[in-house]
């Protein structure tokens, strides 16, 4: 065999071969997906499997959903890497941008995140009807990074006058705004706050009787959740998996479960700026 038909058939076999690498390695690419933990585990994958698989079909690669054990682990996990999106609260978003310098890109939200709003809650013969009554009480809040379990609650107390440290007989944090609602329903605190739309899903599904337990004070909005990629994520990868989440309808069967799962009307584009304000508040509250 001549030199040159040697060197031209050695050429076609390694650029066959790297073909065949680079398409095994794109056949086994994974979307690590996660959340912040804002209800129990086993919520969390009922909640997300059902988007997880549709991002599988709609992008072609492996997804996995793997619930973490902490807000801190979520903010972390993105920061260094070890997962590729992450549902955020607002605070968590703002906690990994500061952490990363500045390399957490958010893309989406849901339609509900644009005017979120945080309640407060005590059982009914508790006299407990103001903020100002809070004072001497037990009182828990969700996560410590919560936005609407801790920051924006706290930010509401500080400007009505109220330090809770000062202000309050005992500060619990529950972790999740499932066991925050426990936490007032079984009389280990007097008062909680947490995420209105879970206080909403409780009420709606008839898992708490507002008889018993019921909102005193409903915050004024601010921005919150949002799905969010590290900047080194491709940006051909974080346009598809932007325009899925875009893309998700209620017109449709698997839209309308997801979307409902997700307690969201649908999901709106989102930007750094709307977090802005979360940050300030974090700063203001000491939480930063």
């Amino acid at each position: 065999m001549p030199h040159t038909t040697r060197r031209r058939s050695l050429f076609s076999l390694l650029a066959g071969a790297l073909l065949a690498w680079g398409s095994a390695a794109q056949a086994q690419q994974v979307l690590r997906v996660t959340t912040i933990p804002e209800e129990a585990a086993t919520e969390q994958v009922r909640k997300f499997t059902p988007l997880a698989q549709y991002l599988e079909k709609q992008l072609g690669v492996k997804v996995e959903f793997t619930p973490v054990s902490d807000y801190p682990a979520a903010v972390e996990a993105l920061v260094n890497k070890k997962v590729d999106l992450v549902w955020f609260g607002g605070f968590t978003h703002v906690q990994a941008q500061l952490r990363s310098g500045g390399k957490i890109v958010p893309i989406a939200q849901r339609e509900e995140d644009t005017q979120f709003r945080s309640v407060f809650i005590a059982k009914t013969d508790s006299g407990i009807k103001s903020l100002a009554d809070m004072k001497g009480k037990q009182v828990s809040f969700g996560s410590q990074s919560s936005t609407s379990g801790h920051l924006m609650p706290r930010s509401n107390l500080l400007a009505a006058g109220i330090n809770p440290e000062k202000d309050f007989r005992r500060i619990a944090y529950s972790g999740a705004h499932d066991a925050t609602i426990a936490s007032v329903v079984s009389g280990k605190v007097d008062a909680a706050a947490l995420d209105i739309t879970v206080w909403r899903k409780f009420v709606a599904e008839n898992r708490v009787d507002t008889k018993a337990v019921d909102v005193f004070f409903t915050t004024p909005p601010f921005f919150n959740y949002n799905w969010s990629v590290h900047a080194d994520m491709p940006a051909d990868l974080r346009q598809r998996i932007t325009k899925a989440l875009l893309d998700l309808s209620p017109a449709t069967p698997e839209g309308a479960e997801i979307l409902r799962l997700n307690r969201a009307t649908r999901y709106i584009p989102t930007q750094a700026e709307n977090y802005k304000g979360l940050e300030a508040a974090g700063r203001s509250a000491g939480l930063l």
